[in-house]
């Protein structure tokens, strides 16, 4: 996991899929704009986070594995909230694992303008899997740590 992970922290920070190893098997994430409705609140999804990170002063982001309502669909997210009275650009990656250890993906969102005071959220493709899963992610080359399993 730490490789597959360093390897997708070098994707974002800019470093060549080429030279990256095992990244060259990331897909791409996609962005969604929240506005100022928190995404965890809003979601009827189970959200399991690590605990908030600094970016850059104003700028806060957290990792987060999420599981659906029905229970069978599982995926990776990092938030981002954007408390400046500017736009900031955000890269964010993801990866999303099994309790057990077994790899389920890596996502990487390229650079997007988190709107002033405003959250978005980084989501990786949703996947069917029953058991447990966590994600480890980064934002703008800072490490958000964890998050718990869901």
């Amino acid at each position: 996991m730490a490789a597959r992970f360093t390897a997708v922290a070098s994707t974002v920070l800019g470093l060549s899929l080429a030279t990256a190893g095992p990244a060259a098997a990331t897909e791409a994430g996609s962005w969604r704009a929240y506005g100022n409705t928190n995404p965890i609140t809003s979601s009827p999804s189970t959200w399991h986070c690590a605990s908030t990170k600094t970016v850059v002063t104003d700028v806060l982001a957290q990792v987060c594995a999420i599981r659906s309502s029905g229970g069978g669909a599982v995926q990776a997210a990092v938030i981002v909230r954007n408390n400046r009275s500017s736009l900031y650009s955000v890269t964010a990656a993801m990866d999303l694992y099994t309790s057990s250890g077994g790899y389920l993906g890596d996502w990487v969102c390229s650079s997007s303008g988190v709107g002033a005071n405003s959250w978005s959220v980084c989501f990786g493709r949703t996947l069917t899997q029953s058991s447990p899963v966590n994600s480890v992610g980064a934002a703008n080359g800072v490490g958000l740590g964890k998050s718990s399993n869901v």
